[in-house]
């Protein structure tokens, strides 16, 4: 056996041992032992492989995966500008805590030296954005050899998940010819065993992530709970048990209970009912990313901030932080139990304007679509909610849904790969999935929904907000009248782009809904990958949040 195979083959076989159950892969020429030692293990039922062309969509697939399973996926591809692609879903994993453990294959150093073809500084490619970084030694015919990769694997498994945070890893893998098995005779000899642990066991037995939580806890009456994405449910048993009004940057989606404010998104943009409910102390689950107005919040001099398992940047715009844990503990005082009625008279006067406001508005607009995909949503569902509008859509109109998982790529809050993550976490939900995510969005990462025929499509369906170019825009400062005439050249930028036909290249069915009625048809659940196209003319955007705006101001204020 020659010193690549062999390697490759332990590498797999450790990364199954430390439960890495599944793998994508990159085709490639310099990763062609790892790939043959996958498609070995595959074939054996030791793994699931899933295979890409294109490595930036790979990469976020496999993030989408780690995302909905929470372990570790591996990620692996050859050496150049294939390991450069990976670099925006690094970034991602990195600031959103999701651990993928990321193989790049390289050539060895004499090769490099020589300007070699498809070569780039593959050492720390990514920098700080991963918790552990190291390249193997190339492999040799020599004792010690198997104890070595096995160990490395345990290692970066270790700091992707079983340290205090998860994160990416990356482990540059240079291999030297031939590169793939030999043939004949003896072709699987090795001089020393490259067997592992007894009975399946992991090299190096290390503790799970959370083994030994650190907690906060809150100390006030008149408190708030902040939730984002994973901490969604767990925030709301623990508000409702505790009293405290609980706002999520999801809206309604995995709230539920009576102290859930599927309005609070709109009601902390309320100058006045704020400046009267103002709380002590908030308990901030996760990194809040969208609002403003949650920001304003967290950097009020007057309110203590309490953080539980933030990421490497820290919600605390007025490095006011108390505490920081893994997890939250029983208050030392007992809630104000006026206060929380006070909020839930607020919220329910919000949800109601909100409601009447758009039933006034001709359809569809981003709010309305959001609120009507929300409501239709089967029960266990799935939604992957894209960045810009989409989340904000869905975190001010949509109704209240404990029963829905929902998933963000607010780590680095970008439009990047995120047809893919939703394929990837489709994949690995049981149940339909859904994605609300915009047409720029959509064609950054079409490619994600390039499948080969022997890829599995999940049961996803892709819900395309088409506004014709970058809406998010309508609503922020460049968005204002004074700006109209540079505005549709650098900041609106239509694009006239067929989505219809696109999908069509990719054998993918496409539909339009044009009215309720058939957005409601088209999101029944149905087997397969398909897409819904929704068009919304972005001209009103502005126009429409200012008068919901309006609205939920008025009404919450004389329900004070």
């Amino acid at each position: 056996m020659n010193p690549s195979t062999a390697q490759a083959r332990v590498i797999v076989d450790e990364l199954v041992r430390n439960t890495v159950s599944h793998v994508v892969l990159c085709p490639g020429s310099r990763n062609a032992a790892l790939s043959l030692a996958l498609y070995e293990a595959a074939s054996a039922g030791k793994l699931r492989l899933h295979v890409r062309i294109d490595e930036r969509g790979a990469a976020f697939l496999a993030l989408g995966i780690a995302a909905r399973t929470g372990r570790p996926v591996a990620v692996m591809c050859t050496s150049g500008t294939a390991a450069a692609n990976f670099h925006p879903a690094v970034l991602e994993a990195d600031r959103a805590g999701v651990p993928l453990i990321v193989l790049t294959a390289d050539r060895p150093p004499e090769l490099r030296a020589a300007g070699a073809n498809q070569v780039i500084d593959q050492h720390q490619l990514y920098g700080g954005a991963v918790r552990y970084f190291d390249e193997l030694a190339v492999a040799e015919g020599r004792a010690g050899q198997n104890s070595y990769w096995r160990s490395q694997i345990c290692r970066a498994w270790n700091a992707a998940y079983g340290e205090w945070r998860c994160g990416p890893v990356h482990l540059n893998v240079p291999f030297r010819e031939p590169l793939v098995p030999e043939t004949g005779p003896g072709a699987d000899e090795w001089f020393e065993s490259l067997e592992g642990r007894a009975g399946g066991a992991r090299w190096t037995e290390l503790p799970d992530f959370g083994a030994l939580p650190a907690f906060v806890v809150p100390s006030a009456r008149h408190g708030l709970v902040i939730a984002c994405d994973a901490g969604v449910r767990a925030a709301s048993e623990w508000a409702e048990q505790h009293g405290w009004p609980v706002v999520s940057e999801t809206g309604g989606l995995g709230l539920g209970g009576a102290t859930a404010m599927g309005s609070g998104a709109w009601l902390l943009g309320v100058e006045e009912f704020i400046s009267e409910h103002k709380p002590e102390q908030v308990l901030c689950i996760g990194r809040p990313t969208v609002f403003r107005q949650v920001q304003g919040l967290l950097s009020d001099p007057d309110v203590e901030v309490l953080l539980v398992r933030p990421d490497s940047d820290w919600p605390a715009p007025a490095h006011n932080v108390r505490q920081v844990g893994q997890w939250f503990d029983e208050p030392t005082k007992p809630a104000d139990p006026d206060w929380l009625a006070s909020w839930q008279r607020a919220d329910a006067a919000a949800g109601a304007a909100v409601r009447h406001a758009l039933a006034e508005e001709p359809w569809p607009s981003g709010l309305a679509l959001a609120a009507e995909l929300v409501d239709a949503l089967p029960e266990d569902s799935l939604l992957v909610v894209g960045s810009s509008n989409p989340t904000r859509d869905v975190a001010l109109a949509a109704g209240i849904r404990p029963d829905v998982l929902v998933h963000r790529n607010r780590g680095v809050a970008g439009i990047d790969g995120t047809v893919s993550t939703a394929i990837g976490a489709a994949t690995v939900h049981r149940g339909h999935s859904y994605a609300l995510i915009g047409d720029l969005t959509f064609l950054h990462d079409a490619n994600g929904l390039l499948t080969g025929s022997a890829e599995q499509r999940p049961d996803l369906t892709i819900v395309v907000l088409n506004d014709d170019g970058g809406g998010i825009f309508s609503l922020l400062e460049q968005g204002a009248p004074e700006h109209g005439a540079s505005f549709e050249r650098v900041f609106g930028t239509p694009h006239g782009a067929d989505l219809g036909a696109l999908c069509a290249a990719y054998r993918v069915p496409h539909s339009v809904a044009a009215t309720r009625t058939e957005l409601r048809a088209a999101l029944r659940p149905e087997p397969g990958l398909r897409v819904v196209e929704v068009r919304v003319d972005r001209s009103r955007h502005r126009d429409l949040h200012a008068r919901v705006r309006a609205a939920v101001a008025r009404d919450v204020g004389t329900r004070r």
